[in-house]
C-alpha cells in the first residue's frame, strides 16, 4: 500500500509498505479520504514526531475485522479517532481525556494518509463511529477537527448572546464561527490578514471581520463592541504576541482560549493583578474526546456544519507534498483533504 511519510518539514515521501495484519479485536480500514491537520504544518511540533505517515482525521469503509469484533462488520463506513481512552482512569472519569496515559499512547497504524489504516482494538471499541447514510468520506474528514471546536467552546463556557472574537481565520477558525453562530452567540468578529479568509469568514457566519493589516485589533474591536470588549476570544495563531493581543482585547469576566500551542521554551508574560481585577478567564482546549467526535458528527449530519463550504482542495495521495505546502502557506485555503 502507499503511505505519505514526513521525514523533516517539507520532505514528504510516497512509499510502499506492506498493508497491516489483523489481530483480535482488530480492523483494518480501506481510506477513503484523510484530512490535513494544521497542526501538522507547525514545524517545531511535526518534526519532533519525524519520520512518521502523516494524518489523523481519516474515514474510510471496514475491508477485515478481527476475532472478537462484534460492533462492526465488513462493509461498514467509519470514522476513526486517531486517539482512544480508557474510559476508566481518574482522568477519563472527570472527562479530561486527553491526560489518560491510554488516549497518549493510542494511534491509528500508519498513519491517516495511507490506503489502508490498522484500527487497534481501544481505537475501534472507545471512538470508531460509523457514518449517517449519506455521509461522504469527504465530509468525516471534518469529524475531528469539529470535535476539538465543539470542546473549545464548551471549555469556553459559551452562552446565548455572548459576543466572540475569533484571531485567525483557517479552517479552525472557520469552524469556531459556524458553531459560535449555532450555539446562539450574538455577535462574531473574525481576524485575520489573509482577504480569502477574511471574506470566507463573513460566508461562515461571522458579523464583522478585521484585517490585521489594516487596522489595529483592540482598537477595531472595541470600536464594534462599544468599549466593551468580547466575551470570549479565541486565539488560533501559535503566537505569543496573539495571545497578548487577546488578553489585551477581552471584556472583563471574559475569557481567552488558547486552541493551539507555542512552541517549548516560548514565556507568555502576565500582570496577575490586570487579570484578577478584570475576572479574565484563560484556558487551553487541546484535541477532544469521544462525547465530542459523537456531538461533531451529529452536527455535520443535520447539516450545521456543511462540508461543501470549508473542504476547498482535495488532492490524490501522490500529490500529499504539494497539499502540504498549501496548508502552510494559510493563504486561499481552507481545509485540504487527500482523497484514495
Amino acid at each position: 500500500m502507499k503511505v505519505a511519510r514526513l521525514y523533516k518539514f517539507g520532505d514528504i515521501r510516497i512509499e510502499e509498505e506492506p498493508i497491516p495484519k489483523v489481530s483480535k479485536g482488530e480492523a483494518l480500514i480501506k481510506t477513503g479520504a484523510c484530512g490535513i491537520c494544521t497542526g501538522d504544518v507547525m514545524p517545531w511540533y511535526i518534526e519532533k514526531k519525524a519520520p512518521l505517515v502523516l494524518g489523523h482525521e481519516p474515514a474510510g469503509e471496514i475491508v477485515e475485522i478481527g476475532r472478537g469484533v462484534r460492533d462492526f462488520k465488513e462493509g461498514d463506513r467509519v470514522f476513526v479517532h486517531h486517539h482512544a481512552p480508557c474510559m476508566s482512569c481518574r482522568y477519563c472519569m472527570r472527562g479530561d481525556h486527553v491526560q489518560c496515559e491510554a488516549w497518549r499512547r493510542s494511534k491509528i497504524i500508519p498513519g491517516g494518509i495511507s490506503e489502508y489504516i490498522l484500527v487497534p482494538e481501544q481505537n475501534l471499541r472507545v471512538d470508531t463511529l460509523k457514518l449517517p447514510d449519506g455521509m461522504s468520506f469527504e465530509a468525516a474528514t471534518l469529524i475531528e477537527p469539529t470535535a476539538c471546536v465543539v470542546k473549545s467552546l464548551r471549555r469556553a463556557l459559551i452562552k446565548e448572546g455572548d459576543t466572540l472574537l475569533v484571531i485567525g481565520l483557517g479552517i479552525m477558525g472557520m469552524l469556531h464561527i459556524a458553531l459560535a453562530r449555532h450555539y446562539g452567540v450574538n455577535t462574531i468578529i473574525g481576524a485575520d490578514m489573509v482577504s480569502f479568509r477574511l471574506k470566507k469568514a463573513l460566508e461562515a457566519g461571522a458579523d464583522y471581520t478585521i484585517d490585521v493589516n489594516k487596522e489595529d485589533l483592540r482598537d477595531a474591536v472595541y470600536r464594534i463592541t462599544g468599549g466593551r470588549g468580547p466575551e470570549i476570544v479565541i486565539v488560533g495563531p501559535y503566537s505569543i504576541q496573539a495571545i497578548e493581543t487577546a488578553i489585551e482585547t477581552v471584556g472583563r469576566g471574559g475569557t481567552v482560549v488558547f486552541f493551539t500551542p507555542t512552541p517549548p521554551g516560548e514565556t507568555l508574560s502576565v500582570e496577575p493583578n490586570y487579570l484578577y481585577f478584570r475576572d479574565i478567564n484563560l484556558i487551553t482546549s487541546y484535541s477532544c474526546g469521544p462525547e465530542d467526535t459523537r456531538e461533531a458528527m451529529k452536527l455535520i449530519e443535520v447539516g450545521v456544519i456543511e462540508a461543501e463550504k470549508f473542504i476547498t482542495h482535495r488532492f490524490p495521495i501522490e500529490k500529499t507534498s504539494e497539499a502540504y505546502n498549501l496548508v502552510a502557506k494559510a493563504e486561499e485555503s481552507l481545509k485540504v483533504v487527500i482523497l484514495f
